[in-house]
């Protein structure tokens, strides 16, 4: 029975909308106005996938979550719906990393724990939509990877089977553990939590590891950098075209269209 490391990341919530946030262009950050962070919902989907290996084969599911200034409200939902374990990588220098340095840290954190057969991530991050911390953790450690998973299962105690998206369906991929693999929202959504387990999980310990118990004297200098924050402008055109008869309207309507290259 192997072991299995599920990454969340706690993010803005996707759906709030933008007045409950404020963009710090100058310092390049988002400050929240009153709106709960949540785990990223792509990271949601890989705790699924391994809440169901945990359902057939009776695994230990341990959650990792890195930052600054972590909800443990928030990240216990993991243990409510069904997380054996939670870590928390949190210090204040984990604080504004690039997706190195982040792939760095997580990937001590994994050696840490030191038994483990599979790790599962969302594809991509729901505020930044970077989608490489994950495989970069699987170069550092030097375990297979594979991405986008929309179906897996432990084929073995030493395979695992892949569901993998395609641009034209699916292909089924077989790797040896310890592995790595990014899982895609088809996989489906989070079980629901129940009010009750939500209670029993604010009473299960978390473990906290800072910079200091990992041997981590200062993260990884940066190999990227954030130019600009900002919150796009939408400006919409509406032009109508119109026409003596419905068939001069067509007609018009085609020569717009042409004119400005749609068709």
């Amino acid at each position: 029975m192997v072991n299995i490391i599920v990454f969340m990341k706690q993010v803005l919530d996707p759906e709030a909308p933008t007045s409950a946030y404020d963009v710090d262009s100058e310092g390049k950050r988002i400050i929240l106005k009153g709106v709960p962070p949540v785990i990223s919902p792509f990271d949601e989907n890989a705790l699924e996938a391994a809440l169901r290996i945990k359902d057939a084969h009776q695994n230990k599911v341990i959650g990792i979550s890195m930052g600054r200034n972590l909800s443990k409200a928030v990240l216990r939902k993991s243990l409510a719906a069904g997380a054996d374990e939670l870590i928390l990588v949190e210090d204040d220098v984990f604080d504004d990393l690039d997706s190195y340095a982040t792939a760095s840290i997580l990937a001590t954190a994994v050696s840490k724990i030191g038994e483990y057969g599979l790790i599962l991530a969302g594809r991509q991050a729901a505020d930044s939509n970077d989608g490489v911390v994950a495989s970069g953790i699987a170069e550092i450690l030097g375990i297979p990877s594979v991405t986008i998973a929309c179906g897996l299962e432990l084929h073995t105690d030493s395979k695992v089977r892949v569901k993998r998206l395609v641009s034209d369906g699916y292909e089924v991929v077989e790797v040896p553990l310890p592995a790595l693999i990014t899982v895609s929202n088809e996989l489906g959504e989070l079980r629901s939590v129940s009010i009750p387990e939500m209670i029993a999980a604010q009473k299960k310990p978390i473990t906290v590891w800072n910079a200091e118990s990992l041997g981590i004297q200062r993260p990884q200098p940066r190999k990227t950098n954030l130019l600009k924050l900002f919150i796009p402008e939408k400006e919409g055109i509406c032009e109508f075209v119109e026409g003596e008869t419905g068939e001069e309207t067509g007609i018009n309507l085609a020569l717009k269209l042409r004119e400005v290259k749609i068709i």
